[in-house]
């Protein structure tokens, strides 16, 4: 990854006017001192060209410690103390718009910070650095999170926007997000800067396969409207582009009938290639609304199991339990099957959370690994990771494991596999607190992540891959490199926008 180089002279964001309400701590920008490099928060008392005033804001641009340092770390806690220089609270698109064409025009990087999550945990959800901005300015996007509109088949939110809310507001009218993350208060902007799974991937794709319009503030100060068919090269490079183009602040995203029940299979499974063949058949039989898996250690810590989610989902009439189930090879004297609301289902991650939260385990560094693995050499791949990996390589944690058709992810830049069926490949480590091998495990992560990629692999950007090189990333992006690159170079020349992804160091 690389690391952002201090601003040389000039300055960066904006005059501003304090927001009515705001706590008397809070310290507002006025200039950028050129002489020491720092924010000015108050004006020179005599006229003077160190400093240069920001551009007029109606939110606040905030240099207090207890604001940069709240924006200083990341879920991941693997880069804590990259501090920004300052905290963008925009009152408003506009600013947004200054504050870039400010920073383009002094050399000032800038990045947004999802900060999702629930009750006092409020931060990037990005877990190996991707949203911090070290010397530049962070954009707060819980100040641009409102659900502006809700349509008979779309809704229209702004990119601080989480799912959660817009899965809240979308069930008030009876309709939901076809595709949503399992874990809901997560940003929409900072989701489909990276593609954005969940347990519909095998029918309607990445969260990104359901945006049918976004408004971007461009690297260079623009605000831009972008559809499949109106600037289609911003809008495929925005999508699963890593925050490398410019800044998501509205999206439209489709809508459907939401179900009012759904009955979940939870069928275990003692090898592997039992479970690949049974997962396989579902994906051919198109059986099941929800799908997920995971692996998992057996009971008596022998080795590793794996287990299947399946969601069935209705109005009124349940589903044939049977049918669903019919030529199936799981230890059917494990299963368990549950009949409970939609909502409670969309949301069952909210107990998971609590439990960590209480352990510890929650506010751990992260050493995440995501790939889309080649169905054709998944089981090679996983009789690896069934030697390298032990209980406490995952502490609180799951490995999510599960297939899906590659066709059904159509923006490029969420590259996939060369195969008509990929597995995602999640591994989602929740240490044990007081774990000391966190940089074993990311060495692991690049151990495995090359073994992947040699077998036809693809990183998920969400994932901790240390030491990723620019031969690294042309090779990831594969075709779409040259593409991705001239978007690049067309809508952030300066290369200011997200710094923390280590695409274009």
């Amino acid at each position: 990854m690389s690391t952002t180089p201090r601003p040389g002279t000039a300055p960066a964001p904006t005059r501003r006017r304090v927001l009515t309400g705001l706590a008397a701590t809070t310290v507002a920008v006025v200039g950028w001192n050129t002489v020491d490099q720092s924010w000015a928060t108050t004006a020179p008392a005599t006229a003077t060209d160190d400093v240069v005033p920001v551009p007029a804001l109606a939110g606040t641009l905030e240099t207090s410690p207890d604001t940069v340092n709240a924006f200083a770390h990341d879920f991941g806690h693997l880069f804590d103390g990259a501090k920004p220089w300052a905290v963008l609270r925009p009152g408003n698109v506009n600013d947004i718009i200054a504050v870039v064409n400010f920073a383009r025009t002094h050399g000032i990087k800038v990045a947004v910070n999802g900060q999702g999550g629930t009750g006092t945990d409020i931060e990037s959800h990005s877990v190996y650095g991707q949203a911090r901005v070290p010397g530049g300015i962070s954009i707060d996007a819980r100040a641009m999170s409102q659900i502006i509109s809700i349509g008979q088949d779309h809704a229209v939110v702004e990119a601080g926007a989480t799912w959660g809310q817009l899965t809240d507001a979308a069930m008030a009218r009876g309709l939901t997000p076809p595709a949503l993350p399992d874990y809901l208060y997560i940003s929409i902007g900072g989701t489909l800067s990276v593609g954005g799974i969940g347990g519909t991937v095998h029918r309607h794709g990445l969260m990104v396969d359901t945006v049918t319009s976004l408004d971007i503030v461009t690297g260079d100060g623009r605000l831009v409207t972008a559809t499949p068919w109106q600037r289609a090269d911003l809008f495929n490079a925005a999508l699963a582009g890593g925050g490398q183009v410019g800044i998501i602040v509205r999206a439209t995203v489709k809508l459907v009938p939401a179900p009012e029940r759904a009955v979940i299979f939870s069928l275990l499974y003692a090898d592997l290639d039992t479970y690949l063949a049974d997962f396989e058949l579902l994906l051919k039989k198109n059986r099941f609304d929800v799908r997920a898996g995971e692996m998992l250690q057996l009971p008596d810590g022998s080795g590793w199991g794996y287990k299947m989610e399946l969601g069935a989902t209705y109005d009124t009439t349940p589903p044939n339990r049977e049918a669903l189930l019919d030529g199936l090879h799981d230890v059917r004297s494990q299963a368990v099957i549950e009949d409970v609301p939609y909502r409670d289902y969309m949301f069952r991650l909210d107990a998971y959370e609590a439990y960590l939260k209480e352990s510890g385990h929650w506010y751990q560094p992260k050493p995440w690994l995501s790939l889309f693995l080649p169905a054709s050499k998944t089981k090679a791949f996983m009789k690896i990771v069934e030697q390298e990996l032990n209980a406490d390589s995952l502490g609180g944690g799951f490995l999510l494991f599960y297939p899906y058709f590659t066709s059904r992810i159509r923006r490029p830049l969420a590259v996939q596999p060369n195969e008509s069926v990929g597995y995602l490949f999640d591994l989602l480590r929740f240490p044990n607190p007081g774990e000391t091998g966190i940089q074993a495990m990311l060495q692991q992560n690049r151990r495995l992540y090359d073994i992947a990629v040699s077998m036809g692999a693809k990183r998920y950007l969400v994932g901790s891959v240390p030491n990723m090189t620019q031969d690294d990333w042309k090779a990831h992006y594969g075709c779409h490199w040259s593409d991705f690159l001239r978007a690049k170079r067309r809508y952030d020349p300066a290369n200011i926008l997200t710094p923390g992804q280590g695409i274009f160091a």
